[in-house]
């Protein structure tokens, strides 16, 4: 059945495609759910604005009449409720059963909408954001009979978390949760509001519907991390309007990335996985808040380990969101940059309470590439003049504090002298090749590991180079021609040090001289950023295209796949198939004019990667055996690297 309305929704968008409007795009993730418990995140919700409370739809459990919802963010994720405002109709006294009438309901970039008939009524329910605190949530009631009715409507619901407190506030309801949270429902019109138990409910005058007559109400809810019980929020604004600049902004959004420079998607199912990328970020989009001082995006919200911003993350996470939002995605290289240290480190990943932000180590050096993407799709000057010294320092930095034998090659590390934090600095953190690697110290405050690593110094490379550029851009010609100096002389060594000719692959290598066998994606990063010669390409290209190794159902595994180490399924790093590895593969072999490969890898990931084309969401990470998706759901650098992927591909 789901096969059968993929092939019918295919045709239908292939008709449409030139279209950027989100009414083309309905369902682009399976949304659906019934809390059971506050703390089970694990599903497809809807945020937008960088709201830290999220909804979604409900599932066959029949909830209708409510959004389901809310869950409210801070450090963790927790459901407040189940549904915080259900809507319940009476007529002469007998509840009206929305169970048992016709259900419809959809997802649409930036909207929830539900339709229930039932007893002669059509009620529509439509859930948008009209601000980073704020849902509005329009009730709209059809009288379908041919008959004058009376309608007794109400509103209640019940907050699941223990020492949850709800008051009565002006005309609506405040919840007071976790010591200094609260979270503000607020009704349009005269309610009677009564408060027992944890449990609200708010009835309304009867509504007198004329026979085809139509009633419209709307009530908002409003959280932040922030906001307190003395900031009290409004009557509800004007929904029309509020629905208007609604999807005129998502209409933008799709606009922007459908028309952005780069390949022309016309496929129908590439184009509903770009929408899913996008609708993915946005839900993971979250404002400034306590020590956060810029907007940002979480990893994933489905996930309570990824409750913050990380750097890695970002500097991908932000070239994605540049298409279509480059605001957005120039406060997420911000965000980072804030806790920018004297040394010019950057911490791992940074929290609301900064107090529990990671200094053991940082990430692999992209944010110069980051930049530079973003300026491509929204130059910027001002921007670049403000972020250059900052990429600077961060660059010296890997020099003076993980070269230990200051050679010009420069090792993952940690600043507490512990290796779990030097291989979390990696970005790849379990990975094979890490397995024989001890640490030395270079300072007080630095440790290396006794391993150079080839995708370290091919990182270093590409920065040089996008350094070069940014300096050229705000006129900095002399210093663009140093970056470019510093870059030559790093390649010789790169292609000198790291690459096996009797292997034909790059390995890292400990410091006294021996070879860390494992293969893995690191050996392609050098074709990313241009600094193998032909010869070279020619022969990691054969073992990508190894069906023993790299080659395999989902491509392009962090581990050959022939390697007795090789487990995906126990094995963060050790085999699971990451969509960045994937990008910056299909990128470099098209630098090299790979361009078949490339294409044919890429299809066989949009085709066997498990819910990818359909309405599943995009993971942390896929089985290469299986394409099963592991890990977090609504995954942010794997839907942003989609979107790269998609415009990027040139075939």
């Amino acid at each position: 059945m789901e096969k059968l309305f993929f092939v019918i929704l295919s045709f239908w968008l292939g008709f449409s495609y030139a279209q950027n409007t989100r009414s083309n795009f309905p369902d682009v993730l399976k949304l659906g759910y019934q809390v059971q418990r506050p703390n089970r995140i694990e599903t497809n919700v809807f945020a937008d604005l960088g709201a830290w409370h999220a909804y979604t739809l409900p599932s066959d459990s029949g909830d209708y009449g409510s959004f389901i919802g809310p869950l409210v963010m801070d450090m963790s994720g927790q459901w407040l409720a189940n549904s915080i405002a259900k809507l319940s109709v009476k007529e002469m006294g007998k509840v009206i059963d929305l169970k048992k009438g016709k259900i419809a309901q959809h997802y649409y970039p930036g909207m929830l909408e539900q339709e229930v008939q039932a007893a002669k009524l059509r009620i529509i329910l439509r859930l948008i954001y009209v601000s980073s605190t704020e849902v509005m949530v329009q009730t709209q009631i059809e009288n379908l009979s041919s008959q004058r009715r009376k309608l007794e409507l109400s509103w209640s619901g019940q907050v699941l978390l223990k020492d949850a407190e709800l008051k009565k506030d002006k005309n609506g309801i405040a919840v007071l949760f976790d010591k200094d949270h609260v979270f503000r429902l607020n009704f349009s019109g005269q309610k009677d509001i009564q408060i027992l138990n944890g449990a609200y409910q708010a009835s309304q005058l009867p509504v007198r519907l004329t026979a085809g007559s139509i009633y419209r109400t709307v009530y908002t809810q409003c959280y932040h991390p922030e906001q307190t019980l003395s900031v009290f929020s409004a009557q509800p604004k004007d929904f029309k309007k509020a629905l208007q600049a609604n999807q005129l902004r998502w209409n933008h959004y799709l606009d922007q990335y459908f028309n952005a420079s780069g390949k022309k998607i016309k496929d129908p199912i590439r184009r509903r996985i770009a929408v899913k990328s996008m609708v993915t970020l946005i839900s993971n989009w979250r404002t400034r808040a306590k020590d956060l001082l810029h907007d940002g995006v979480f990893p994933s919200l489905n996930y309570q380990g990824f409750y913050g911003f990380w750097s890695w993350d970002s500097w991908k996470q932000a070239v994605g969101i540049s298409y279509f939002n480059p605001e957005l995605a120039k406060s997420n290289i911000l965000s980072m940059f804030d806790y920018q240290d004297e040394y010019g480190m950057v911490a791992d990943c940074i929290y609301t309470d900064k107090s529990e932000n990671n200094w053991r180590d940082t990430k692999p050096p992209l944010a110069a590439w980051s930049v530079w993407k973003i300026q491509e799709h929204a130059p910027d000057p001002g921007f670049l003049k403000h972020i250059y010294p900052m990429l600077v320092k961060y660059h010296q930095w890997w020099y003076m504090n993980r070269d230990h034998n200051q050679n010009g090659l420069c090792e993952y590390g940690s600043t507490d002298g512990t290796r779990i934090a030097a291989a979390w600095e990696s970005g790849m953190d379990n990975a094979v090749r890490f397995d024989q690697a001890r640490l030395l110290k270079n300072n007080d405050s630095a440790w290396s590991l006794n391993q150079e690593s080839v995708d370290l110094n091919a990182y270093l490379y590409a920065e040089k180079g996008y350094l070069a550029q940014i300096a050229a851009a705000i006129g900095l010609a002399e210093e663009a021609r140093q970056w470019e100096g510093g870059k030559e002389l790093l390649r010789k060594k790169i292609n000198e040090t790291f690459y096996q000719a009797d292997k034909g692959y790059y390995h890292d290598k400990l410091l006294d001289g021996q070879w860390m066998e494992a293969e893995g994606p690191e050996a392609w990063i050098p074709l990313w950023c241009g600094i193998a010669d032909s010869v070279q390409a020619e022969a990691v290209l054969k073992v990508m295209l190894d069906k023993h190794k790299f080659n395999t159902f989902v491509p392009l595994p962090t581990l050959a796949a022939d390697h007795p180490r090789f487990d995906p399924l126990k094995g963060y790093w050790r085999g699971p198939v990451w969509l960045d590895q994937i990008y910056f593969g299909l990128t470099g072999l098209q630098l090299y004019g790979y361009k078949k490969e490339s294409a044919c890898f890429l299809e066989q990931l949009l085709r066997n990667a498990e819910g990818l084309s359909t309405q599943g969401p995009i993971r942390e990470n896929y089985h290469p055996i299986s394409g099963k998706g592991l890990n977090a759901m609504n995954f942010s650098w794997s839907a942003a690297h989609l979107l790269m992927l998609l415009k990027e591909n040139k075939l």
